[in-house]
């Protein structure tokens, strides 16, 4: 068969421009197919309007506290529209990067339209018929809407919406505790917005509880109010929305709100490719993929959050890169969530990598040591007076098995972590290494170098310790 191109991505988030750069750059003949934004949720209702938000908050939240460390500042003035064109002027900064003109350079054929998927290795595209030995699906995913009384004759926001808005809301009612929800809350909290959040269980459920219980701590201070149960009803209309809520206590609780966000989570955006008709396999969570990211049809692949497993702006990058170098060099990758990081960006951040404490209890039992590390102790943080949060270091033996992460930049600290957990490096290396002075990375080396302490400091090193003495006071 004589093949069009060597290789059809359809999709322009993460995983879709990873996989079709990677392939362009090493010369292959691919075509990126991309039937909304270039970029992808990340860049245009995601990562990057959210964190811009989160920045303008936080200099908001800054300016709040009149006087800190000698110094007083006045309280601040939150001018929404300028807001907004803050968040509207990150995301034009940095599209460029995700642009069709700086891909096309990169040697990839972007086609603008629908694609849908007629064989294993043809699509359909904007009236053209494309063939490649391999097809990559990276569609992405779409915010979950969960089955709640009234949902569909109220104006609610989503992630997609959300940046849209042209007047600060005056109450924001939250359904959902994850991370756009946790996110989201303090924001518009610190921005001037009342805000309530409403979650059935709990708060950031894939984060260490002893992370999440500072962070809710901070946010409770702050003024967002958390109701621990599920919204069962809501009614209203733009600008006055009532939400009814089954409290987990058997109460019940109505909220009235200004505006209601919905943040429950993602779904995967799979259907509608011609996957179904072609016999691609499914499941609940989206394309059913192996470790190599195949599906059930092996000359197409499935990347980032339209298969089922981790929907994270980096691992859709790192799946992009996996399957373009499997392309290209045709040798087998296989995707390692050993150390898979990742980061809310609430204020303090909560960072994880691996395992969380009670996973790794659930997997090994009492096999594991926990070792601590307070940012109280930490010098950076003390002298910055912000010293509020901990590290926990999960270990079985002196093998790293997790991390877990709350602090001012938390999401700093994971790096060294990622070598720690796959066996390249050792926690011995890190509680031995030379750390400038005085960082917030100092936790880190103090926290490897706890786990080698017994051993550095036990009875065996103190004899030998005690024998070169003796030797030395005999030889002088």
């Amino acid at each position: 068969m004589k093949f069009s191109h060597d290789a059809i991505v359809i999709g322009g988030g993460a995983a879709g421009l990873t996989a079709a750069g990677g392939c362009a750059l090493f010369g292959l003949k691919v075509a990126l197919i991309e039937g909304y934004l270039m970029g992808g949720e990340c860049l245009n209702n995601g990562c990057v309007p959210s964190k811009a938000l989160i920045a303008a908050a936080k200099r908001a939240a800054e300016a709040r506290v009149a006087t800190r460390h000698g110094v007083t500042l006045a309280e601040p003035e939150v001018d929404w529209a300028g807001v907004m064109a803050h968040v509207r002027r990150a995301i034009a900064d940095i599209e460029h990067h995700d642009s069709k003109e700086t891909f096309e350079a990169m040697g990839v054929e972007v086609i603008l339209g629908r694609a849908r998927v007629t064989d294993r290795h043809s699509v359909e595209a904007e009236g053209r018929v494309l063939t490649a030995p391999r097809i990559v699906i990276a569609t992405g995913s779409k915010p979950a809407v969960p089955p709640i009384a009234g949902l569909d004759d109220v104006p609610y926001l989503t992630n997609e919406t959300l940046f849209e808005l042209a007047e600060q809301p005056r109450h924001l009612v939250i359904v959902g505790g994850g991370v756009i929800g946790m996110e989201m809350a303090q924001a518009f909290r610190r921005l001037g917005s009342a805000v309530t959040v409403v979650n059935p269980g709990p708060l950031m459920s894939r984060d260490d509880p002893d992370s999440v219980a500072v962070v809710r701590g901070v946010m409770e201070e702050e003024g967002v109010r958390f109701l621990d149960g599920k919204a069962t009803r809501v009614e209203g209309e733009a600008g006055a929305v009532r939400a009814h809520v089954e409290l987990a206590d058997g109460g019940g609780e109505v909220v009235d709100g200004s505006h209601l966000l919905v943040a429950v989570g993602r779904v995967a955006n799979s259907t509608g490719f011609g996957l179904e008709e072609l016999g691609v396999a499914m499941n609940r969570n989206g394309i059913a993929t192996d470790k190599r990211r195949r599906t059930s049809v092996r000359s197409i692949y499935a990347i980032g959050d339209c298969r089922d497993g981790p929907r994270l702006t980096h691992v859709s990058g790192y799946e992009g890169s996996n399957v373009a170098l499997e392309i290209v060099t045709g040798l087998p990758t296989r995707v390692d969530y050993r150390a898979l990081p990742w980061c809310t960006y609430t204020d303090p951040e909560v960072a994880q990598i691996g395992l969380t404490e009670a996973e790794a209890r659930e997997r090994h039992g009492d096999r594991i040591t926990v070792i601590r590390e307070e940012f109280s102790e930490n010098e950076r943080a003390v002298a910055e007076g912000s010293s509020l949060g901990h590290m926990k270091m999960v270990l079985r033996g002196k093998k790293v098995l997790g991390v877990s992460i709350v602090g001012r930049h938390a999401g700093e600290l994971l790096l060294p972590f990622t070598q720690s957990i796959t066996g390249k490096s050792s926690t011995f290396a890190l509680g031995s290494a030379i750390v400038a002075y005085p960082t917030r990375s100092e936790i880190s080396k103090a926290a490897a170098f706890s786990a080698w302490e017994p051993t550095v400091f036990g009875s065996l090193p103190k004899r030998y310790a005690a024998f070169v003495a003796r030797l030395r006071r005999m030889l002088n």
